[in-house]
C-alpha cells in the first residue's frame, strides 16, 4: 500500500540556550512516496549465541521485540570471531533501489557499546551502516553522534538507503539527523537487536523494537 502524499511536515521549534534564539527544526514523514512491504514472521530470521535457546536471548510480547545479550556470551555460531549478539535479520534482501527501515526502539539506561540496528553488506566489509548506543547517545559506528539522551524512552527511527545513488540518511522522530554516502553494493538487508560493540561494551546490552516496517520506491 502506498503511503499517501498529503501534508506530512510540521515544524517544531527548539530554542537554543547558547544564542538566546529559536532554532526551526524541520520533521517529516520519510515514509512519504514509498510503498510499504508485508512483513510475515518468516521475514525474521533470527541470530543468537550458539550454545543458547532463543527464548533465552529474545521475547516478543504484546507487539514488542525484546532483544539481549551478555558480553560474555558466545558468538552466533561456534566457527565465529564476531561479537555476541541478539538480533533479527528482516527479509527481503535487496541490491538496487531505494529501501527504508522503519521501527520504534527502546533502550534501557546501562546498555552501552551495542548496534541496535544496521544496514548489512556492503562492496568493501561487512555492513553500510551501524547505528550504536553509547552512554544514551547514538553513534555512527563509534564516531558522529547523531542523536543524544535516548536511554528509557520510545524513539523512532527511519534509515534511508538509496543504493543506485549510494546515499544514506537516518531519521530520528521524524527529524533528519545524518546523511552520507554507503559502503558500495552487495547483498544488503536491514537488522536490528543488540550487537556488541569490539571494546567498551556494557555486561548487558537490551534494545526493544516494534512497529518494524520495510518500505521500498
Amino acid at each position: 500500500m502506498k503511503r499517501a502524499s498529503g501534508c506530512g511536515l510540521f515544524l517544531l521549534v527548539v530554542h537554543l540556550s547558547l544564542l538566546g534564539e529559536p532554532l526551526m527544526v524541520f520533521a517529516v514523514d520519510p515514509t512519504q512516496g514509498f510503498t510499504n512491504v508485508p512483513l510475515a514472521s518468516s521475514s525474521f530470521i533470527y541470530q543468537k549465541p550458539y550454545n543458547v535457546p532463543l527464548n533465552d536471548r529474545y521475547s516478543f510480547k504484546n507487539g514488542v521485540h525484546r532483544f539481549w545479550v551478555y558480553a560474555n556470551d558466545k558468538p552466533f555460531d561456534r566457527g565465529s570471531n564476531t561479537q555476541p549478539r541478539t538480533e533479527a535479520q528482516i527479509k527481503p534482501d535487496y541490491t538496487s533501489g531505494i529501501w527504508q527501515f522503519e521501527g520504534y526502539a527502546f533502550v534501557p539506561h546501562g546498555t552501552s557499546g551495542a548496534t541496535i540496528v544496521q544496514i548489512h553488506g556492503a562492496a568493501q566489509g561487512n555492513t553500510t551502516l551501524l547505528l550504536r548506543i553509547y552512554n544514551g547517545d547514538m553513534r555512527y559506528y563509534d564516531g558522529e553522534v547523531i542523536a543524544t539522551d535516548l536511554y528509557d524512552k520510545w524513539f523512532k527511527v527511519n534509515l534511508i538507503h538509496n543504493v543506485d545513488e549510494g546515499r544514506l540518511m537516518v531519521y530520528i522522530n521524524d527529524v533528519k539527523k545524518f546523511e552520507s554516502h554507503d559502503e558500495g553494493p552487495g547483498d544488503l538487508y536491514f537488522k536490528c537487536g543488540v550487537y556488541g560493540a569490539p571494546s567498551d561494551k556494557s555486561q548487558y546490552m537490551e534494545s526493544r523494537w516494534r512497529d518494524i516496517k520495510i518500505y521500498k520506491k
